[in-house]
């Protein structure tokens, strides 16, 4: 199977509101919120495209924080075949007057992203955990706002 790389960000604002896109693609019967990020370029490294990643889907340049949690799981993106995803998922701290914007979107982005929300904690568990992936984002940003170290 084939192996990809990815970076992921855990935009948090001041408020501890968290900022998910909401994605629709062939491989979901429904939408699901998910984290900015995206795979590595050739010679990157996961900071590299962390770094990329924010300002293309957020149009933001914040600096990268710590790494708060690693993952590999089986799934398929887009117009893609199922792969083994190695991500990693990067603190990223906000100011409440952040103006996100789709600055570079690739085409695949521009199909399968719908929208994106800042998510409090509450509204996340009201929602339910199946709308998010991965479903441990509620624990995550948990962990984060109780400066929890990474897992």
């Amino acid at each position: 199977m084939e192996v990809r790389y990815c970076s992921r960000l855990m935009l948090v604002n001041e408020q501890s509101a968290l900022l998910l896109f909401q994605y629709q693609d062939e491989h979901t019967s429904s939408a699901f919120w998910a984290t900015a990020g995206g795979e590595l370029k050739p010679g990157e490294s996961y900071l590299q495209a962390a770094s990329r990643e924010l300002y293309e889907e957020t149009g933001l340049r914040e600096e990268i924080g710590p790494l708060v949690m690693e993952r590999e799981a089986v799934f398929a993106v887009a117009r893609s075949q199922p792969a083994l995803w190695r991500e990693r998922y990067y603190l990223v701290r906000c100011p409440k007057t952040s103006q996100v914007f789709a600055a570079d979107w690739t085409d695949e982005e521009k199909a399968t992203i719908q929208r994106w929300k800042w998510w409090s904690q509450e509204a996340m568990h009201a929602e339910g955990r199946q709308a998010f992936k991965p479903e441990n984002l509620i624990d995550l940003l948990a962990d984060i706002i109780e400066g929890k170290p990474a897992k």
